[in-house]
């Protein structure tokens, strides 16, 4: 068994297929966690999850980029599923709703995300106060719901350490992790896993991997995103998951299957599965 801990088959990349999709994941015995980006997106993970009986599991919450702000001109990937409107604010009812599903495994992917802002300072520092802001209520909203959390932070780590070392028993996966060894020192001594995926063959990561204990990885491919480039496809998949174990075997000389075993008991020791 292998878990893909960060998918997104809930988005408009599948929405013609999405069940074909799962079901090669089946036959290649990998389970899912279809990971939300708004309510949207987090209801329709929540809907494809309750389809099966087990091996498909969901996360739900709001990223950093869908936030209603009216500050900057958002770049959102053609990739998610059209909607009337892109932006909103988190509302704790609605996502209360999809808790009422026991396969909802976690709040995500939530964070922060710096890339795209303003170009003047003070809007710069409203944008960033509004996405601290919503995801402290999440953070809040995990812990009262006792769910670990899927981070996205993207040139944001300061803001987010700083976030993290003010929170008390928070429990979570730093997803696509790009930090340094500062960084990820500091986000594994605070007790959080670190999340692999198809970037580690974008930047340089090696160095990342090796000071990651074994124990402490969980392997991801973020579909439709980050397509390894050994492959000639479209879209990436769940079932290329082991295309990011292969990298990692040969960075920490072990064996897949062995590396295989070790992520998928992180993934279910984290995700309650």
């Amino acid at each position: 068994m292998i878990i893909d801990t960060h998918a997104h088959l809930n988005f408009n990349a599948y929405k013609n297929d999405w069940d074909e999709v799962i079901k090669r994941c089946f036959k290649n015995n990998i389970s899912i966690i279809n990971v939300g980006s708004q309510y949207d997106t987090s209801k329709r993970a929540v809907e494809i999850a309750e389809k099966y009986e087990k091996d498909v599991y969901a996360a739900i919450g709001l990223h950093p980029i869908h936030l209603s702000s009216g500050i900057f001109k958002e770049k959102i990937d053609k990739e998610e599923i059209e909607f009337k409107t892109r932006e909103e604010e988190f509302d704790k009812e609605k996502y209360l709703l999809l808790i009422r599903s026991k396969k909802v495994k976690a709040i995500g992917e939530i964070g922060l995300d710096y890339y795209y802002k303003p170009k003047t300072k003070i809007r710069i520092n409203e944008f960033k106060e509004r996405q601290r802001n919503a995801l402290l209520k999440q953070i809040d909203f995990a812990q009262e719901l006792d769910l670990p959390i899927i981070f996205h932070c993207r040139m944001a780590y300061n803001d987010l350490l700083d976030i993290l070392k003010k929170k008390n028993n928070i429990k979570g996966v730093i997803h696509c992790f790009t930090g340094n060894k500062d960084e990820l020192k500091k986000v594994l001594n605070m007790g959080f896993y670190i999340g692999f995926n198809g970037i580690i063959f974008k930047l340089n990561l090696d160095d990342i991997i090796k000071e990651t204990p074994l124990e402490r990885i969980l392997v991801e491919t973020d579909c439709p995103y980050l397509i390894p480039p050994m492959i000639n496809v479209s879209r990436n998949e769940p079932v290329f998951i082991k295309y990011i174990l292969e990298k990692i075997t040969k960075i920490k000389n072990i064996s897949f299957e062995k590396l295989a075993e070790i992520t998928t008991e992180n993934a279910k020791k984290l995700f309650k599965i």
